[in-house]
């Protein structure tokens, strides 16, 4: 580790102090500060001490409007300035015993004392500069928008923690976030370079609050003054969420409980969040965009939030870090190492793992030194707890195929604990309750940035998943949401609440209609633990440092996915870090196990290149023998860029078995199958007719993923992550005829009016919840309205896949796979593709037939996307693509008006043909716009 200087100069000192200012009126611009520095010295100590005083004077006082340039603004800063100096100054003279008088002595880690509402921590000489790990995570929050109470980190910074070291200055207490990306060997050139370049980060100051203890030559700071500051930067993530100016009010915070061990000091904060104005939605009849306030609180003006704040000793010796490698799924943390030049690159990326050592190196099989522990908090439901448990033991499999037995424990957190699983002591697994569910569950952890050893790691599951097993989060399908898993959230969230929701009510709906699974029955509560153990699995994953494997879906086929005994011995999937379909049979297959509740191939494997003990001397080429492996079928791995992308069809979320185009053609058939038996479907007496509804909503859901999995071939690319030498190329085109047929199945499957016939008796069941329907407004989870629009829904269905086969990156890459595949001529080309496209979506131009509602709006919805490209070709578009929308739109044009003269179609027909024509007319004879967003 570097040497590192922490000295800093007053007038930065001052600067830095003053923007943690909370609701300060004004403060001098940093130049203003400096300039008067210069014209006149002052003392060090004195600037110091009356910035930072000022700022913590300045938080605990009323917010204060001033104007900008309002007269007196800067003075009165200075002169709160020159009184907090002063009061500073005077606190720094109470002698250590009085100070602490009457208070109650608590010793650990530090030494602290509590008097009523007072704590205070004592700084020993040797504390100074002496790194720490930090972590301020959120222990009480809103029950939505991730402030869940019990999460690991903060808000959307979820996981995150540093290293700190205590500093002083002066009067005063720096707490100091030490930068450890960057680094080079001690004690050279390269170190002081480093220490130059790149600058550490003031979290709180304090002013000292004693002289120095006669014996211990230690010296006293308030933790209160220190801690009730804005640390985690709650003000901006309530800002950005709600689009409210919430402030942060120290006046009304408080300390509420401390913890102080031989190995970390943990420290309860009430947080308070207050406006002092509210912002109105904007007067009817605008339509501008309005964010909802916090939806779960009394009183929007007013808010706590809590935080639970470690400060804990890092490891004595620091691990040895493993590199990462590309062909396996690890989270990673990055350093860059600027001790010579030779590199590439001076960036370094570890995995993230705990510290795991035999007791017995020479046992072939031993347990390890320090074994991996998940306590189950004690808020867990008891009815739950062996099936957690279970899945966290699961992990012990891979783990004894290295060597090591018992490597992964769980242990229930005694009712009478006098420990919080929210210190840095204990991993753990939390239930949290949600108003507004993001995700099924979260494995985060935080880990000592200087080598990627975890430290902590916090688990959170969303009981949601359980509870609303049979209900739905909402009962109409919305343009801007796909129920999928949203890969573009951090790597460690799993933010598959949408898509779980989907999936296992789609499949529970189904196998009640079929008969196999009746609410409330011994089979259901199978099925939902079951799905329980699974999600466990899948976040001690994360807890061990994996990501996501979003290609081990296709590993198994069809058959081995039909085989009960295959699948509860294999799994369904490659990797329990997968988010798995629902493993649904068609009638008349064989039913094998539904969800993933053992590890697979790819698990065990990972496990071994994080976990494996190896020698230093052969652990390169050791990792690198493991790494090679990653060619073998059954260790197929895709991250989630490859799955966010959209550009590979086997990493992608929600699909199953070898076959992805023929998984979509599958669920194709059971959503026609679960409409067809609902439709005949009686509910018993009183129960809600919503239920058709949702059932509707979920068909057509299942619709939408088939028919995006369907678009991915369209201008598919394989992305491996291969390294030289593997025998394989790593972007391969999806082969032109697979290509093909993924096109025909969303032209006959998707765009087709025929899967969308419904008996008009069941069309008129479609009722809402209408006891449901307030939770909905207050978050804008639905429309407005209690009528249910068939055709409205099914175009969201058939907007989604239309935008991603006619996106531009779809037609560049079908433009570029022309010169990457073997026999260009067989290469599916984009005139073809809008060729398909307009022969399937306007089919009656040809046969004369009239055309229904459903056909009518999606074949508005192609001829506004051709004018749109006509007109309006965004930056990035094709010119290429261009052309043929001109082309296409010129054909569609003439083959329009000859329709119009042939009888068989309604009134509403020709006026559609009619509108049509002009559209394109005008869209044709328009000037072109170039370069637009």
């Amino acid at each position: 580790m570097p040497a590192r200087i922490l000295v800093r100069t007053s007038t930065a000192i001052a600067v830095a102090a003053l923007v943690l200012c909370n609701g300060c009126a004004s403060v001098a611009p940093a130049s203003s500060q400096a300039a008067n520095a210069a014209a006149k010295p002052a003392d060090p100590n004195a600037v110091a001490a009356a910035a930072t005083a000022a700022a913590n004077a300045a938080s605990h006082a009323p917010p204060v409007a001033t104007a900008p340039g309002a007269p007196g603004g800067t003075a009165a800063a200075s002169a709160a300035a020159a009184g907090a100096a002063a009061a500073a100054a005077a606190a720094a003279t109470k002698p250590f015993a009085d100070v602490i008088k009457g208070a109650a002595v608590h010793r650990g880690l530090f030494t602290l004392y509590t008097k009523d509402d007072k704590v205070w921590l004592e700084l020993a000489p040797a504390d100074f500069d002496r790194p720490l790990f930090f972590s301020a995570n959120l222990a009480k929050g809103l029950g939505e928008n991730f402030l869940f109470g019990g999460m690991m980190g903060f808000g959307g910074f979820v996981g995150q923690s540093q290293i700190v070291a205590f500093h002083k200055s002066g009067h005063n207490v720096q707490l100091v976030a030490l930068n450890e990306r960057y680094f080079a060997k001690p004690l050279t050139p390269e170190a002081r370079a480093v220490a130059d370049s790149f600058s550490d980060s003031l979290l709180a100051a304090t002013p000292i609050a004693s002289l120095p203890d006669p014996e211990t030559k230690g010296v006293l700071i308030e933790l209160s003054t220190l801690l009730l500051n804005d640390i985690p930067g709650a003000n901006g993530f309530l800002e950005r969420t709600y689009r409210q100016p919430y402030a942060f009010d120290a006046r009304n915070s408080s300390v509420t409980a401390t913890h102080d061990t031989e190995d970390q000091v943990s420290v309860a904060v009430d947080a308070h969040y207050a406006l002092a104005r509210v912002v109105q939605p904007p007067p009817p009849p605008s339509t501008a965009h309005y964010t909802p306030p916090p939806a779960t609180l009394p009183d929007i003006r007013s808010l706590f939030l809590g935080y639970y704040y470690n400060f804990a000793k890092l490891p004595d010796e620091p691990m040895h870090p493993r590199m990462a490698d590309p062909r396996i799924g690890y989270f990673t943390t990055t350093r860059y190492d600027y001790s010579n030049d030779n590199p590439l690159t001076p960036r370094q990326n570890y995995v993230k793992r705990w510290r795991l050592e035999k007791k017995d190196p020479s046992a072939a099989l031993s347990e390890p030194k320090k074994p991996i522990v998940f306590w189950l908090d004690r808020n867990i439901p008891v009815e739950y707890r062996d099936t957690v448990i279970a899945g966290v033991l699961e992990w012990n499999k891979a783990f004894e195929k290295i060597g090591f037995r018992n490597a992964v424990e769980a242990k229930v957190q005694p009712d009478d604990a006098d420990f919080d699983t929210m210190d840095a002591r204990h991993a753990s697994i939390r239930w949290i309750a949600t108003a507004r569910p993001i995700f099924g569950g979260i494995g985060p952890s935080q880990v000592d940035p200087r080598t990627g050893e975890i430290l902590d790691a916090d688990i959170s599951i969303d009981p949601v998943r359980i509870r609303n097993r049979r209900a739905a989060h909402a009962d109409l399908l919305r343009d801007d949401v796909t129920p999928q898993a949203d890969t573009m959230f951090p790597q460690w969230l799993c933010a598959r609440q949408a898509f779980a929701e989907q999936e296992e009510g789609f499949a529970l709906d189904l196998l009640e209609a079929r008969g196999d699974i009746e609410p409330g029955s011994p089979a259901e509560q199978k099925f939902i633990l079951a799905d329980l153990k699974d999600v466990v699995m899948h976040e001690v994953g994360h807890a061990l440092g994996l990501t996501h494997n979003f290609r081990a879906s296709t590993v198994y086929t069809q058959a081995e996915l039909d085989d009960a005994e295959f699948t509860r011995t294999h799994g369904i999937a490659g990797s329990v870090m997968e988010y798995n379909a629902i493993n649904l049979a068609l009638p008349g297959e064989h039913q094998g196990a539904y969800s993933m509740t053992t590890l697979g191939p790819y698990d065990y494997w990972a496990i071994e290149y994080g976990y494996r003990e190896v020698p230093v001397a052969d652990e390169k080429a050791t990792l690198e023998k493991i790494a090679s492996r990653s060619t073998e079928p059954l260790l197929a791995y895709a991250f989630d860029e490859e799955s966010s992308l959209g550009v590979d069809p086997d990493a992608a979320v929600g699909d199953l078995s070898s076959d992805p185009l023929a998984f979509a053609h599958r669920r194709i058939e059971l959503a026609d199958e679960l409409w067809e038996r609902w439709q005949e479907r009686d509910l018993p007496a009183g129960d809600s007719l919503s239920r058709y509804r949702r059932n509707m909503t979920r068909g057509l859901a299942s619709m939408r993923i088939a028919g995006l999995a369907a678009a991915r071939y369209v201008g598919g690319v394989s992305m491996l992550r291969d390294t030289a030498g593997s025998g394989r190329t790593p972007l391969n085109p999806v082969p032109p005829q697979r290509q093909r047929d993924a096109l025909k199945l969303i032209e006959k499957g998707v765009f087709s009016a025929d899967s969308f016939k419904f008996h008009p008796a069941f069309l008129r069941k479609l009722s809402t919840d209408w006891l449901d329907r307030n939770d909905s407004y207050d978050v804008g989870l639905t429309t407005p309205g209690f009528d249910y629009s068939l055709p409205s829904q099914v175009l969201i269905v058939q907007r989604a896949v239309l935008n991603q086969v006619l996106s531009d990156s779809v037609a560049q890459r079908l433009l570029d796979s022309e010169s990457a595949v073997d026999r260009p001529a067989e290469a599916l080309k984009l005139s073809e593709v809008y060729a398909s496209l307009h022969a399937a979506i306007f089919s009656e131009l040809k046969t004369g037939h009239d055309i229904p509602l459903l056909r009518r709006n999606l074949q508005r919805e192609y001829i506004a996307h051709i004018t749109r490209q006509v007109l309006r070709p965004v930056l990035g578009m094709p010119a290429d693509a261009r052309a043929i929308a001109r082309a296409d739109a010129k054909s569609l044009r003439r083959e329009m008006a000859a329709a119009m003269g042939r009888p068989g179609y309604s009134a509403e027909a020709r006026a559609h043909l009619a509108e049509s024509i002009e559209t394109l007319d005008e869209a044709l004879k328009a000037p072109l716009v170039r370069g637009t967003l």
